[in-house]
């Protein structure tokens, strides 16, 4: 079995204790059943000038081999291109963009030196898999050190489209660059179309079928793979906790109120402002909900070093402030705001107790909370999912009430309706909902993707092109499958 080299922006060091994280979260199964090597930033700033070679530290059957940043790596790298560029960008804000050369060339340095320190630990028959927007030059960094080895990339943010992301000088290079690859994954079907659009549009690449590109006389396959959670495990430890010390201290200080519960990084893509609007709106036009509910958002903060972050901390605090002051009763609190972190039992308990989880980011690649609330419901007795349609969830968590979070009124309506919905109704959306998550996984996630990883890297019978209209179209011969994948017990012939 061919190794698997995992390379993230962040390692989740075993040292390090609890993993956090949606990426930590959704590939800590997957790398302890298979094995391999996981290679990214430690998190620490170093001093002086960063060593070389890789620290590796060992845990089970995984390597975890870290780099440090240098303060202006941190700074131009990370905070300002990675998180001030990209970030706002895939998510279609271009507005919160602010573009520096210097920064874009300190990105492309990070990469650059990535490849370089994780070159020496790759063996020839490894499958390299990176993962996100902050290694986007990786593929053809490693490419142009030598890297034969099939090479996958996921993006676990939104792709926005080509008008959009031509806002930034740098994405025509980085995403040739990123084709180097020979896989790249999507969330949904809408983010690997636009990237195809983009990659048409700004590198010339011909798109030789719905999920094949060719460029320079290479094929880059593109692929949809939802990023999972483990809902069965979720869901026995949200049943585990729903009588923990911190949820029947949560549920005395309700006093029989219903629970509407948020759970976000504190980012300007989750709609934070949008959602306390909503929340506004539905205690203005229905009286008889005040003092009857209760919301409680857990904000984390997170990125403090980036302009946008600081403004949107400043400017929720003022309106958390202003709708208590409001609307607020001297024994009732509308609104009950938490900016930092609270462990993930205690979420997931937390989410059982919740009778609406309002999860209404304004784009989103994914969101597994929404997922996770889910798993955290009773059967018998479930709460009400209302979702963004903007989250990538959406497009599976059909069933959940679907919102546009800037429609504040849209928004009040929906929770009107979750808070007053009957039992029968909320059990049959639950089961909906239960049923699109349920046989699903990180493992199973992870599984699919390298399946196609391999197929897409498996010697073929040459091809004639066979121009049709303005496309190019192959057809379809028949191909010996790699012998791993004939074992597999995923049909990768049934995968995107």
């Amino acid at each position: 079995m061919n190794r698997l080299v995992v390379v993230s922006n962040r390692v989740p060091l075993p040292s390090a204790g609890h993993k956090t994280g949606g990426l930590a979260v959704a590939l800590d199964g997957l790398m302890e059943k298979r094995g391999g090597l996981w290679f990214g930033w430690s998190g620490s700033v170093s001093a002086g000038a960063p060593a070389a070679l890789a620290r590796v530290e060992s845990a089970g059957h995984v390597d975890y081999a870290t780099i440090d940043l240098t303060q202006e790596e941190h700074d131009r790298y990370y905070n300002n291109f990675s998180n001030g560029v990209l970030w706002p960008l895939l998510h279609t804000m271009p507005e919160l963009m602010r573009f520096d050369r210097r920064d874009a060339q300190t990105y492309r340095e990070v990469n650059t030196r990535i490849a370089a320190s994780l070159q020496p630990l790759l063996r020839p028959d490894d499958l390299i898999w990176v993962h996100d927007y902050h290694l986007l030059p990786l593929p053809a960094a490693l490419r142009a050190r030598g890297a034969k080895n099939p090479i996958g990339f996921f993006l676990h943010v939104p792709f926005a489209s080509p008008d959009v992301l031509g806002a930034a000088p740098e994405v025509a290079a980085l995403v040739r660059d990123l084709l180097a690859a020979d896989l790249i994954g999507f969330q949904t079907d809408n983010d690997l179309a636009n990237f195809a659009a983009t990659a048409q549009a700004l590198t010339g690449a011909v798109r030789v079928s719905s999920t094949v590109l060719l460029l320079a006389g290479r094929r880059i396959k593109l692929g949809v793979f939802p990023v999972e959670i483990e809902p069965h495990a979720f869901a026995h430890m949200a049943a585990e906790m729903e009588h923990s010390e911190q949820c029947e201290r949560l549920r005395r200080s309700l006093q029989g109120q219903q629970l509407i519960l948020g759970i976000d990084r504190l980012d300007p893509t989750k709609g934070l402002m949008q959602r306390l609007a909503g929340y506004r709106r539905l205690l203005e036009k229905h009286d008889p909900l005040r003092r009857q509910v209760t919301l409680l958002q857990i904000a984390a903060v997170s990125r403090k070093d980036v302009a946008s972050y600081r403004t949107l901390r400043a400017a929720l605090d003022h309106e958390v402030g202003s709708l208590n002051s409001d609307l607020g009763e001297p024994d009732w609190t509308p609104l009950r705001l938490i900016a930092k972190a609270t462990v993930r039992p205690a979420v997931a308990g937390f989410m059982r107790l919740a009778r609406v989880g309002l999860v209404t980011p304004l784009r989103d690649g994914m969101n597994l909370v929404a997922k996770e609330y889910v798993a955290a419901q009773d059967p018998q007795d479930p709460g009400v999912l209302v979702l963004s349609r903007f989250a990538g969830a959406a497009r599976q968590l059909e069933a959940a009430l679907l919102v546009n979070p800037h429609d504040a009124d849209g928004m009040a309506d929906a929770l009107d309706a979750a808070l007053h919905m009957d039992l029968a109704e909320r059990q049959a959306r639950w089961q909906a909902l239960w049923a699109a998550i349920e046989n699903r996984s990180p493992v199973v996630w992870g599984r699919s993707f390298v399946a196609s990883l391999l197929r897409a890297t498996a010697p073929v019978a040459p091809r004639p092109m066979v121009p049709v209209g303005k496309e190019i179209v192959a057809p379809m011969l028949p191909q010996r499958l790699p012998a791993e994948l004939e074992t597999s017990t995923i049909d990768p012939r049934r995968l995107n």
